[in-house]
């Protein structure tokens, strides 16, 4: 793994809606389209304005490794460090995450990303811990 890595935990209530909740509508042509619910849109501009203070100087080009810790407000019956096996699904979550991240210019595309280690916890404090790290 090379030095450059960036790390970062954002203190606040991970979303539980996701990119898969996109909706279909049909014109008046008769043909179908794909949009985004606004709660949808809302949820991506949160995680957009939190990962803002985080992104790079210089946007990674090359392959890396991504590192995501979903931490969930934990009440009854979970706790601290118990491992949330509920909805939403990992893959969903990091959807979202990976496009916001592309959007705002951590990486040209989050095609570069070729190493993934996703976790999702119940914790004391919610939040999302994220590590990238550029890979040899």
């Amino acid at each position: 793994m090379s030095d450059r890595t960036i790390k970062f935990f954002m203190p606040m209530i991970p979303p539980t809606k996701t990119a898969q909740e996109k909706k279909i509508a049909v014109g008046k042509d008769g043909k179908a389209r794909i949009y985004t619910p606004p709660e949808l849109k809302e949820i991506q501009q949160k995680l957009i304005g939190h990962l803002a203070g985080h992104k790079p100087e210089e946007a990674f080009s090359g392959p890396v490794e991504l590192v995501v810790t979903w931490c969930f407000k934990a009440s009854n019956p979970s706790h601290d460090g118990q491992w949330k096996i509920t909805k939403p699904d990992t893959d969903n979550l990091q959807k979202a995450l990976k496009d916001c991240m592309t959007k705002i210019g951590f990486w040209k595309d989050d095609a570069l990303v070729c190493r993934e280690i996703v976790e999702k916890f119940w914790a004391m404090v919610p939040g999302i811990y994220v590590r990238v790290s550029e890979l040899e």
